[in-house]
């Protein structure tokens, strides 16, 4: 029994051996002079992982609003304010795409704004969240519907505008500030085995 284990785990660390050797590992630096990791690249024989800071706001397939600015960084170092997150193997993938902004019009005229820009993508849901309620991957429940819905109670102060399905989806989250409003772009797209990204 003992030659048995032995045999497993000599298998076990043969395979973790083989996976990491053929593991391509990319770190690029940003140009600051805190020379802060600014995208990571992994590929592996079973998928990669691709993440970003540098998130293109191309890629939430939405405008800036018209005078809002990028927000930035707040006191945590943790506090990230873009990102571009693409994970992808043969039986699953998830892309999202996330970018803050701040701009010192009122939520209402952003919310005008974006209801009008998202209709390209369908039906607009608004939704009123608290920042315990986003869920963007849309997989809080059992309910394997591709339909979305408004999370919570629908009572928060967040305002959460939403199209697609759950597997594809624009979001637009604006919340009111003292003086004007912040708000997150974010694109989602989720794949089984059969689906590409």
């Amino acid at each position: 029994m003992r030659s048995h284990s032995h045999l497993s785990i000599f298998f076990v660390l043969t395979a973790a051996f083989l996976v990491l050797s053929a593991c391509s590992i990319n770190v690029k630096k940003g140009s600051n002079d805190k020379d802060e990791d600014k995208k990571v690249d992994i590929d592996t024989p079973f998928g990669g992982i691709h993440v970003s800071k540098d998130a293109d706001v191309h890629d939430t397939g939405l405008p800036v609003y018209p005078g809002a600015k990028p927000k930035t960084k707040g006191d945590s170092d943790d506090d990230e304010k873009s990102a571009n997150v693409d994970i992808s193997t043969s039986s699953f993938g998830v892309k999202v795409v996330a970018i803050d902004y701040e701009t010192k019009d009122a939520p209402s005229k952003v919310t005008s704004f974006y209801k009008d820009k998202l209709r390209q993508y369908g039906n607009v849901l608004e939704c009123h969240t608290s920042d315990k309620d986003h869920n963007y991957t849309g997989h809080s429940d059992n309910n394997h519907s591709e339909g979305l819905k408004c999370e919570g109670n629908n009572d928060g102060k967040t305002i959460e505008l939403k199209v697609g399905t759950r597997s594809n989806q624009h979001i637009v989250a604006i919340n009111p500030q003292n003086q004007g409003s912040e708000f997150s772009l974010v694109y989602v797209r989720l794949r089984g085995k059969e689906g590409t990204i």
